[in-house]
């Protein structure tokens, strides 16, 4: 079974999927979701639980520089209810203060166009969470 990353935005989610043994993640894709409409991606998502066997998932909680919670850390609060409702497997929320930007400097080091690093940031930051995740947990 595997543990599915994602960093959940305002309008994408980047989602990561691990490894069979939970050592290494990889950048699957990113989903467009309209919180507005109550589209949060679930039917995706859905598919990729079942397509990657699925049984965890780890949710990006973006914390202030101060450890409180703002409107992000309360939406992937909400989240992380959501998913594990849906789909009734453990939710870990991981902090993930400055993993888009890790991710943002990654990408340029790599000299990833500007661009392109739009269109895969949310997966990099995916990856970058469940990563330190996994690290956590295999130590």
């Amino acid at each position: 079974m595997r543990t599915m990353g994602l960093d959940v935005g305002t309008k994408t989610v980047g989602i990561a999927i691990s490894d069979a043994l939970g050592w290494t993640a990889q950048g699957i894709e990113t989903i467009r979701i309209d919180e507005d409409a109550g589209d949060f991606g679930l039917e995706r998502i859905g598919e990729l639980v079942a397509e990657y066997e699925v049984n965890r998932f780890v949710v990006g909680f973006p914390k202030n520089m101060n450890n409180t919670v703002g409107p992000r850390g309360e939406a992937s609060e909400r989240y992380g209810a959501l998913l594990e409702e849906t789909f009734g497997f453990p939710v870990t929320l991981w902090d993930e203060r400055l993993t888009t930007m890790a991710a943002e400097r990654t990408l340029i080091e790599a000299d990833v166009s500007r661009k392109k690093r739009k269109s895969v940031i949310d997966k990099m930051a995916a990856i970058m969470i469940l990563q330190g995740f996994l690290d956590s947990n295999n130590r």
